[in-house]
């Protein structure tokens, strides 16, 4: 029997992206690094130069959607093997879980999934001799993948038992399975747009939020939209984009935007016609955030230093003050699924003590009269509510202003008793499910007497 012809990657169709693929889930389930240093930056993969725009986007969608299922994924693959994924070979478990993936929950053929995923192994010394396992193990997943599924609520095998654990506790069970539910599906395109909502919802083939947010289910790369170019929106998910209106209005007023970097709050704060600078430790993200800013045609001072430690020039004090706290960013698992995996239970105190010194810092910024927005982009109690009313008890000259109804566009659901705000993943329920859903927010608005 002749051996079959070695094919170089390059001459097979869909195999580098695969490739690439491969490795980037590698560095975020091996490595624990994060999916957007793996895909933008100084740290993206070197092979993302070399792929088409098409198959860039397959790349991210196959990643993003092994994150967001992994679980689901888990519990099929221990069905379809009997000794359990193979651990000697990281090559053999990543092509089993692409594979799987394209067969399950993606417009790929299944001949091509597990072709594709066969070659993956046979291109790696250590992962070689499991190409026949692989070849076996997906062809059954073509055939049982899909009962396998739906023999068990999987919603819930899709998060870390400590997270699913939590917002039991914090939400009750059915919200802790609806936000579940949420958190699978691939979420729209949210963007921020300077005016005309309407007018752009009809040109990006979306519909406008009562928020103003334009949503869209266009794909691919954002700088060949409408618009882009023109500096007339930027991304922001339609949940991230509702802690700087809290302000009310803000024309001509000062306001400094704490860890504001990569921009979205400090162009909203612009755009509203406050002056505003925007401080971040990190200067690779203010040179970004000067990027977009640039780009909306929109001007605001930057500062790279820590927050706890910067000073304000001259040591002015500013009518408002933004903190985007530093939190474990679980409210944006449906964004980047990879969260999920890299955060731990025990992130969450050690982050709850910086929220409280930032809070204690913004005091000594604010003008008397002036107002504090403080959020997160975390789903757990410690980092929003926990974090003000322990803020509140202590700081006697701060106090609570309620967020009224009509300041969200009458989303009485995401409205605390208190009167902050808190959106979850399960909220803005659409007859089309890809066009519902927000990031979990939590904001405050206090104000210095």
């Amino acid at each position: 029997m002749k051996p079959s012809r070695f094919v170089p990657p390059t001459e097979v169709p869909g195999l580098a992206a695969r490739r690439i693929a491969a490795d980037i889930l590698d560095g975020v389930l091996h490595k624990h690094r994060m999916l957007d240093e793996q895909l933008d930056g100084a740290g993206a993969h070197p092979g993302l130069k070399t792929l088409s725009d098409r198959d860039r986007a397959l790349m991210r969608r196959l990643v993003a959607t092994i994150l967001r299922r992994l679980g689901t994924l888990g519990h099929v693959l221990s069905k379809l093997l009997d000794r359990g994924v193979p651990t000697d070979a990281p090559r053999a478990q990543s092509a089993l879980l692409i594979g799987a993936a394209q067969i399950l929950w993606m417009d790929v053929p299944d001949h091509a999934a597990v072709d594709l995923s066969v070659r993956l192994v046979q291109a790696d010394r250590r992962a070689a001799k499991y190409a026949g396992l692989v070849n076996a193990v997906l062809r059954r997943c073509a055939r049982e993948g899909q009962p396998l599924i739906d023999e068990v609520s999987t919603q819930m095998l899709d998060l870390p038992p400590w997270l699913v654990q939590r917002w039991i506790a914090a939400y009750g069970e059915d919200t802790a399975r609806a936000m579940a539910a949420a958190l699978a599906i691939e979420p729209a395109l949210d963007l921020t747009v300077k005016s005309d909502s309407d007018g752009w919802a009809t040109r990006l083939h979306g519909e406008a939020l009562a928020t103003g947010t334009v949503r869209t289910l266009l794909h691919g790369s954002v700088t060949m939209l409408p618009g882009f170019s023109d500096g007339e929106w930027w991304v922001q998910d339609a949940a991230a984009a509702i802690p700087a209106r809290l302000f009310g209005d803000i024309q001509n007023k000062s306001i400094a935007d704490l860890c504001a970097a990569p921009g979205g709050k400090t162009a909203q704060l612009v755009h509203a016609g406050a002056r505003v600078i925007a401080v971040d430790r990190s200067s690779s993200r203010v040179a970004r955030l000067k990027d977009n800013l640039s780009r909306l045609s929109l001007d605001a001072m930057t500062a790279v230093a820590d927050a706890l430690e910067w000073q304000a020039p001259a040591g002015d004090l500013f009518d408002g003050i933004l903190i985007d706290a530093p939190c474990s960013a679980t409210g944006t698992i449906r964004r980047h699924p990879d969260v999920a995996w890299l955060k731990q239970e025990t992130d969450i105190a050690p982050l709850t003590a910086i929220q409280q010194r930032m809070l204690q810092k913004a005091v000594t910024l604010l003008k008397p009269g002036g107002t504090l927005i403080y959020c997160t982009c975390s789903l757990e109690p410690e980092e929003g509510e926990q974090t003000v009313a322990a803020f509140l008890a202590a700081e006697s000259s701060m106090r609570r202003i309620p967020v009224g109804r009509d300041e969200v566009a009458g989303m009485d659901e995401i409205l605390t008793p208190d009167g902050d705000v808190r959106t979850l993943p399960s909220h803005l329920i659409h007859d089309d499910p890809k066009l519902g859903g927000l990031d979990g927010f939590y904001a405050a608005r206090l104000i210095k007497s």
